[in-house]
């Protein structure tokens, strides 16, 4: 960005920070340049400084500086026909509101962190003319499932609150786990630490008495000789929580290569599996305008709907 921009406020990005404001607009510059910009001075709200928790209103004039990132110069990317259309397939629910996305494994839902492009990028390229689409929540970059959009700052904010409070908001995963699955294990309760980020950048996570309290409720669909298909519903949102409280109970999920073990790595080579098989199938939650209950489904890919049935033969 080399010249000073002077930015309208949109009605649906009303009452939203100007620190949030900044970071769409200027979405490949770290988080600690843009309040130093804004700490500055350099950002100008109506010609007058501002505060970086400072709530915008429709029509204010935003003057957003030159910036750039020194260490690593943005880079543009525009998605693919390819991806175009693999998103366009994915929509799986779609009204003025929202838009409901079955994610594949292997795109994140945001670019960052070396990764130029994200599920959200693209969707945003694809449809110009879109003023308003930002991520409800986040999926992990090779967890597949559904994803909402949101196409209004007040839908938003609506069903980030519900969330948030976890009340009416009920996930459900489908996962394909080692070995025997415990009769017993229909709820883990245990707490989960975040570790220190390793120098790759990757997150780990550890069930721990220090950690946060994390519950996740656990049904067995399917076992079968080497494998047990189980579908997970987390009462908590920690991050990995699927994934490490599945390690808890000896059945990591298959194609981790975060947190399986060398027998699980030996079962998804024997079956052909070559991905995380974690998968959030469905999303249920009230409507942002209406308060309907809403359930979103998101089927499995074909290769793993594929492997299932080989393996039930």
């Amino acid at each position: 960005m080399s010249k000073v921009r002077f930015i309208e406020v949109e009605e649906d990005r009303a009452e939203q920070r100007l620190d949030n404001f900044l970071r769409y607009f200027l979405n490949n510059v770290p988080k600690s340049r843009i309040y130093r910009v804004i700490r500055k001075g350099e950002v100008r709200v109506n010609g007058k400084r501002a505060k970086p928790d400072s709530k915008l209103s429709a029509g204010d004039i935003v003057r957003v500086p030159p910036v750039n990132n020194p260490e690593k110069e943005a880079v543009v990317a525009m998605p693919g026909q390819s991806l175009r259309k693999a998103l366009d397939a994915a929509v799986v629910y779609e009204d003025e509101c929202l838009l409901a996305v079955n994610k594949p494994s292997g795109l994140a839902v945001h670019g960052g962190s070396g990764l130029k492009l994200g599920m959200i990028e693209a969707l945003r390229a694809d449809r110009p003319q879109q003023k308003f689409l930002e991520l409800v929540h986040r999926l992990d970059r090779d967890t597949s499932g559904v994803v909402l959009v949101a196409k209004k700052r007040k839908c938003l904010t609506v069903m980030q609150d519900e969330f948030r409070s976890k009340t009416n908001v009920q996930k459900t995963y489908w996962c394909l786990v080692k070995g025997q699955w415990p009769v017993k294990a229909t709820k883990v309760n245990a707490p989960l630490l975040r570790h220190d980020e390793s120098e790759s950048g990757e997150r780990r996570v550890s069930v721990h008495p220090d950690g946060k309290a994390s519950v996740t409720k656990f049904r067995l669909l399917k076992q079968f000789a080497d494998c047990a298909w189980v579908e997970a519903q987390p009462v908590t949102g920690r991050t990995h929580q699927i994934r490490v409280h599945c390690q808890y109970l000896g059945c990591p999920i298959l194609g981790d290569d975060k947190y399986q073990d060398a027998e699980s790595e030996r079962i998804a080579k024997a079956i052909g599996l070559k991905r995380l098989f974690l998968h959030a199938a469905q999303l249920v939650l009230p409507h942002p305008v209406t308060g309907e209950e809403m359930t979103f489904v998101a089927d499995l890919d074909s290769k793993l709907k594929a492997l299932l049935a080989r393996l039930s033969e």
